[in-house]
């Protein structure tokens, strides 16, 4: 075995009902650019037909990884686990200049304090109209992005209370990224848990979870830092990230740690319940489904059926709502031709909803979206459900 079980990849019939699910294929109609053939592509790999050359590691760079595959295979096909295998695999056969460059970006984006140091220039301008507005004269997709982040918020407390009779014990995982781009959005996460009943605690100590490393083929790395945020206690390990909460679920799910059990917020608040919110929210509001929240956690409704308890809202469907952003991780920064391409396809559904919120439980997913809604001049609020719900909660 070079770097997966042949036998998984045997699982695939090659049906071809993958196709019409997977980004790339339905943008490019290229066969090696679908789920399909990709397994085509690992299966040679893996029984030595095939070497791993630039244009065969090119076919495999631009699959999204999200899942969307796994939904429509009759065959219970788990892709995610394929490719991930893949990625460490090919890595080793990239030019030396190319692999010093992803290694460093991995250790970049999933150390907090490197992350916080390349954010801090943008602090003082994060989320200005006025930058938001230079962003889209020169059409230029760094500001938008700086553009796109919140000002600086709180840090969450180390430990949260319940008002009440406590339901148990939450761990929460702050992230790498989320924590330095999205600090408001923990705190909102950690209030809302307190207000359904829930203890929660935020060790400080905490750090990246991983999954951003093995978007990169940094697989050690990746299970290293899984290893350290998954040794905690608790009844729950919560996450507001849909990639972090994927990816901890596999970790766990395969018998990599014994700790508390992967939950999404949303999803443990819909479980939970919540009281009534005390405000109005009136607006139209489509819900973006990020990838791996739907298609790697199976969560959907339970966004639904909690925005749809705050008076006032109005929820209007997004057609292709599970169609990736191309945020995907690192991917729209290794792939931001085709992350474009399926951002704008995005916008275009946005605008057909006539949605004046769109909502998207994914901190890269609300960076991708507001950055492309500024871009394109699309007077839309994009907001993590949590804060939404915070709000109307009057927390």
């Amino acid at each position: 075995m070079r770097f997966v079980e042949r036998e998984k990849l045997l699982a695939c019939v090659h049906c071809g009902l993958c196709l019409a699910s997977c980004p790339t294929y339905v943008e490019l109609g290229v066969e090696a650019d679908s789920p399909r053939g990709r397994i085509h592509l690992l299966r040679a790999l893996e029984e030595g037909r095939l070497e791993p050359t630039a244009e065969v590691i090119r076919h495999l760079d631009l699959c999204l990884g999200c899942r969307a595959c796994e939904t429509a295979c009759p065959s219970g096909v788990r892709y995610g686990e394929l490719i991930e295998a893949a990625r460490p695999y090919v890595e080793t056969f990239r030019p030396a200049r190319t692999r010093w460059m992803r290694r460093a970006l991995a250790r970049l984006l999933t150390t907090r304090a490197l992350v916080r140091t390349a954010i801090a220039p943008l602090r003082a301008v994060a989320g200005s109209p006025g930058l938001a507005r230079a962003a889209h004269r020169l059409g230029s997709r760094w500001l938008a992005y700086a553009a796109a982040l919140p000002p600086a918020g709180p840090t969450v407390p180390e430990v949260l209370e319940p008002a009440g009779r406590a339901r148990g014990t939450a761990v929460l995982l702050r992230g790498c990224v989320a924590e330095v781009g999205f600090a408001g959005t923990n705190v909102a996460t950690a209030r809302l848990l307190q207000h359904a009943g829930v203890r929660v605690v935020v060790p400080r100590a905490q750090g990246c979870c991983g999954a951003l490393a093995l978007h990169l083929g940094d697989a050690a790395r990746a299970h290293d830092l899984a290893r350290r945020v998954t040794a905690g206690g608790g009844d729950w390990l919560v996450s507001n990230a849909a990639g972090c909460g994927a990816f901890l679920r596999e970790y766990v799910d395969a018998g990599r740690s014994s700790g508390p059990g992967p939950r999404d917020a949303l999803e443990l608040l819909a479980e939970l319940g919540l009281p009534p919110a005390t405000r109005d929210l009136p607006a139209r509001v489509a819900i973006h489904d990020p990838c791996h929240l739907a298609h790697g956690q199976g969560i959907r409704a339970e966004v639904r059926r909690l925005l749809a308890a705050v008076p006032g809202v109005e929820l209007v469907e997004l057609e292709e709502s599970d169609m990736c952003c191309g945020s995907a991780g690192t991917y729209n920064l290794t792939e931001p031709a085709m992350a474009g391409r399926l951002l704008a396809r995005k916008l275009d559904r946005i605008v057909a909803s006539g949605a004046q919120i769109v909502a998207a439980a994914n901190p890269g997913c609300l960076l991708q979206i507001r950055a492309g809604a500024i871009l394109r001049g699309v007077s839309v609020r994009v907001e993590h459900p949590v804060d939404l719900l915070a709000w109307a909660h009057g927390l």
